[in-house]
């Protein structure tokens, strides 16, 4: 039996069919959860996915009212039985705000965000390369990628910037609690390929147990040829299997569904 995948719907929430195609494109019996589920039902599931979106129109902060939601009861319980949890844009919004990542020390409550991206504050769109920071291995949904790995994925947020207090920040960063980093086409990590000022160039956090992913880009936006940005798509014109071929940012739902049948 393939694994089971919950794929959670919050009010707000708006890459959920995206994020289930990816999910079914790699094999996984995936399905959309919605906010209001029972989590006593959920306890089954093998993973959860939380897509990207403006759960509760982010009032108060980007995830901070769905972080408190009952369902997210099953989402830590999930995580704390070692299950894979994947939360993209919101979804990795909401993961902060409940402390499931970085989760230093255990500690249950945000101790780092994702805020107001920089410098003007402004909603930003484009096309992006996110570079694998730790060890394949250090992550359950990584470690069939290469060290190293680059990975195309769209940015759209406007609270994308990591911030924390200093010494906080630098627990992350000592801890190896940034799982990826943006990155040129070529994984030349610089400012300039941070498209928010987040702290660090930080695009994804983990958990010590590696196990939890919070990651700002889409990658499930794209994951077939036909979404890339520039030459690879170009190169694709006329050859329609190659064009509809799945690559990219396929290879994190790729990942997912290696760590579930692990």
């Amino acid at each position: 039996m393939s694994a089971r995948v919950g794929i959670v719907v919050f009010p707000g929430t708006n890459s959920e069919e995206e994020t289930l195609r990816a999910c079914l494109a790699v094999g996984l019996e995936a399905a959309l959860v919605p906010w209001n589920a029972h989590p006593d039902g959920l306890r089954s599931l093998d993973a959860f996915v939380l897509p990207g979106g403006f759960a509760y129109e982010d009032r108060v902060r980007a995830g901070a009212i769905a972080a408190h939601d009952r369902l997210m009861s099953a989402v830590r319980a999930a995580a704390a039985a070692g299950k894979p949890v994947l939360g993209i844009c919101n979804g990795a919004q909401v993961l902060v705000e409940s402390g499931l990542v970085p989760a230093l020390d255990d500690v249950e409550r945000p101790q780092v965000g994702f805020t107001r991206n920089a410098p003007a504050g402004k909603y930003r769109s484009t096309h992006v390369h996110v570079k694998l920071a730790i060890a394949p291995e250090r992550c359950t949904l990584t470690a069939s990628l290469p060290p190293g790995a680059v990975l195309p994925a769209w940015a759209s947020h406007g609270e994308g910037r990591l911030a924390g207090e200093p010494d906080v920040l630098a627990r992350v960063q000592r801890e190896g609690r940034i799982a990826f980093v943006y990155c040129d086409a070529h994984g030349a990590v610089s400012a300039q390929s941070v498209p928010n000022g987040s702290a660090l160039g930080a695009a994804a956090l983990v958990n010590a147990r590696g196990n939890v992913l919070a990651l700002m880009p889409h990658p499930e936006r794209d994951a077939w040829t036909y979404m890339h940005h520039g030459r690879e798509r170009e190169r694709a014109r006329g050859d329609a299997a190659q064009m509809l071929a799945t690559s990219g940012g396929i290879a994190l739902f790729a990942g997912l569904a290696r760590a579930v049948s692990a």
